[in-house]
């Protein structure tokens, strides 16, 4: 499996921007599409955003307008620029990699390889 790490998470005002960082090791992920996850204490894990292998983004209705999903594959690396945040965007934001995709798929039973996750707080 790809080994993935994220970073870029913390505590953020309401409306204020965080650019969130999925680093990739061992092998590259240029075949596979990446997706970015979120999960809230309680709940489940929840689509936030994908991107197909030819760099095409898919967002959540939720997030749509506000984020942007992009992807280096020369350096590895997937990225998530958050805007106008707002406390319900307030959850441990995972990476994830799906190494046989025939779409950008919203079930996080598709993936198959994580990151540990990183948080990411918005206050109001």
């Amino acid at each position: 499996q790809v080994q993935l790490v994220e970073s870029g998470g913390g505590l953020v005002q309401t409306g204020g921007s965080l650019r969130l960082s999925c680093a990739a090791s061992g092998r590259t992920f240029r075949d596979d599409v990446m997706a970015w996850f979120r999960q809230a204490p309680g709940k489940e894990r929840e689509f936030v955003a994908g991107i197909s292998r030819r760099g095409v983004p898919y967002y959540a209705d939720s997030v749509k307008g506000r984020f942007t999903i992009s992807r280096d594959n020369a350096k590895n690396t997937v990225y998530l620029q958050m805007n106008n945040l707002k406390p319900e965007d307030t959850a441990v934001y995972y990476c994830a990699g799906d190494h046989t995709p025939l779409r950008v798929g919203v079930m996080a039973s598709k993936y198959d390889y994580w990151g540990q996750g990183t948080q990411v707080t918005v206050s109001s």
